[in-house]
């Protein structure tokens, strides 16, 4: 028999206490001699704020303690990471931000991602009827999309929120002004970028400091930065969506400012003042999956991120996975996550454009036809064909396979709760590592390349794209902040991660982990991945690349290649006895950073 889920949530809610280190947060203007001090795990009471870097963090903490509440407190932590971790996240990019609201015990959702111009259309990134150099659209005007970062702020904010923009943006703007300290992550990915970045007189005069990467333990200031915030807070997002800032992003976009040097040829945008002035984010009913008896609530599309795990835990639903073995329970794992994802490929793109049938993805009618696929003695190959969620055929499947298109792998994740109880889980992006290499003069901030994560061309003409570009269009995303409620309505867990299409993967291995495995909330977030993405390759960390579980499973007829890292999750869950537990990761991207209010040194 099963363990109840109940029992077993309590006991890793005891786990979780063994294991918890108390956190406090560092001072706001951090020290300058090292790296900032980072724990992966906090327990205590107060509030909580996970995140992949300290003085986020503890921007979050800081407004927490100051009366705020969880949307506040992720707001004030996303602007943080815009000034430290600015390659993932910023004024200049998108995302989706899912809220708990303690007192309804109900979810809601944002959907923040970026949207093309209104004058897009398929042929975006076609010349002479070919797709374009997948690395020339990476830098450039034309892979820009409209921000949407800014207003996911102000309506969450509006929404729920207890404090105005401007204060919980002090701590960021603050953060900005006086700097923060370089630490090997950011080294690297400023080193990884350098080729780019000094081909942009403003990139190069910020990220480059004397012409080379900052060096580990120095300290990098963004005073334009501390400007671009303080005039959102005095003046609202209006001064992007309808002022000066956006008068600033359209004039890069369109006449990207290349150093006259550089033998770089980067292609121009299109983007409007009418495209700011028309953006919206979308208020939206999350997508609901019920798993062991609970309910996983995430973020519908345009991201096909709630949609593909929520199929792929009502696939995994009919097998106990506590009783397997690790070998067959990463079977199991890696063939529900290839059928969701050749389902995804062929349903799932912008609902505004694409008639998306999300209900039923997500029917466990559905879901029961395409499980039948897994067979325990042999894997199935790539690319698989999709179902037809319409029409539910046991073992069936609709269009002819058709290969995963590339999505970038860099975003980044923070979760939030407040002593009231409400929960934020937001995923935020810029698109890949430096987004498109463009910083707009004289405000502090990278623009998106979010457009690259439309399909160029269809992979197959013969199948159905979703995610073709189009005017005003969102591009498909795989961003999967997840929720999960107990059969009372009260949060169990938060969790989310940066990683491009492994998102979903990286999402759906760590619920497991943590719901199916028995892990601590921590060690759930920590234990090696794989990832299948309906690609002829499973990519595995080194752990398991070296393991003997990679050669049973090659008997099955698993095929691999090595990934170094993947993924760069956050958590929060609730104990269950007033108190919280934040987690991030404890090597991944440097570690990551969980704090509390009041901690709890038991």
């Amino acid at each position: 028999m099963r363990r109840p889920l109940a029992r077993k949530l309590s006991l890793l809610a005891a786990a979780a206490t063994l294991v918890g280190i108390g956190a406090t947060a560092p001072p706001a203007a951090p020290d300058t001699g090292g790296e900032p001090e980072k724990s992966p795990v906090a327990v205590g009471h107060g509030g909580v704020v996970a995140s992949v870097d300290a003085d986020a963090s503890a921007a979050g903490i800081e407004v927490l303690r100051k009366g705020g509440n969880a949307v506040d407190a992720a707001v004030a932590t996303a602007a943080a990471l815009g000034v430290t971790e600015p390659y993932s996240a910023g004024v200049g990019g998108g995302g989706y931000f899912v809220y708990y609201d303690a007192r309804t015990r109900s979810v809601h959702t944002l959907d923040g991602r970026e949207t093309a111009p209104l004058s897009a259309d398929k042929g975006l990134f076609l010349e002479d009827g070919k797709p374009i150099p997948f690395d020339d659209a990476v830098t450039s005007g034309l892979s820009v999309g409209t921000p949407g970062t800014p207003a996911t702020w102000r309506s969450a904010l509006d929404a729920w929120g207890s404090r105005p923009l401007g204060a919980v943006l002090r701590p960021a703007e603050r953060l900005a002004r006086h700097g923060f300290t370089v630490d090997k992550t950011f080294r690297q990915q400023t080193a990884d970028n350098a080729d780019r970045f000094k081909d942009f007189p403003a990139s190069a005069e910020l990220f480059l400091p004397g012409g080379a990467p900052p060096a580990v333990g120095s300290t990098l200031k963004n005073p334009d930065l501390a400007r671009t915030y303080r005039e959102l807070g005095r003046h609202g997002v209006e001064s992007l969506y309808r002022g000066g800032i956006g008068k600033d992003i359209v004039r890069t976009v369109n006449k990207p400012p290349v150093d006259p040097d550089s033998g770089r040829t980067v292609r121009p945008g299109a983007l409007t003042t009418k495209d700011l002035a028309a953006y919206r984010t979308k208020r939206q009913a999350p997508t609901r999956t019920s798993y062991r008896g609970l309910g996983v609530y995430s973020i519908a599309p345009s991201s096909s991120g709630g949609t593909t795990v929520g199929e792929a835990l009502n696939i995994l639903e009919g097998s106990d996975l506590a009783k397997l073995s690790e070998e067959q329970y990463l079977h199991r794992y890696i063939e529900a996550s290839r059928i969701g994802f050749a389902d995804r490929g062929r349903w799932v793109g912008d609902p505004a454009f694409e008639d998306v049938p999300a209900k039923e993805l997500l029917s466990q009618r559905f879901a029961d036809s395409r499980a039948c696929l897994i067979k325990d003695d042999k894997a199935l190959s790539s690319p698989l064909a999709p179902g037809d969620p319409r029409h539910p055929a046991d073992c069936g499947t609709g269009d002819k396979a058709a290969p995963t298109t590339y999505e970038g792998e860099n975003t980044t994740h923070l979760t939030a709760a407040d002593k009231w109880g409400n929960v934020v889980s937001y995923t935020l992006t810029i698109e890949q590592t430096g987004g498109s290499g463009i910083t707009v003069p004289g405000r502090g901030f990278l623009l998106n390349n979010e457009l690259t994560d439309f399909s160029f061309a269809p992979a197959d003409p013969a199948v159905h794209d979703p995610n073709l570009p189009g005017p005003g269009k969102r591009p498909r995303s795989s961003i999967s902040p997840t929720i999960v409620l107990d059969a009372q309505h009260r949060p169990v867990l938060a969790l989310g991660t940066p990683g491009g299409a492994t998102i979903i993967t990286t999402v759906l291995q760590t619920l497991t982990n943590f719901l199916d495995r028995g892990m601590p909330l921590v060690d759930a977030i920590a234990a090696p991945r794989a990832s299948q993405r309906n690609q002829a390759t499973t990519e595995l960390e080194p752990a398991l690349w070296n393991s003997p579980l990679k050669d049973r499973l090659g008997q099955l007829g698993h095929a691999f290649t090595q990934n170094p890292e993947i993924g760069a999750a956050t958590g929060v869950q609730r104990l269950g006895d007033g108190r919280w537990l934040a987690a991030a990761e404890t090597e991944r991207r440097g570690g990551g950073s969980a704090m509390v209010v009041r901690p709890d040194n038991r």
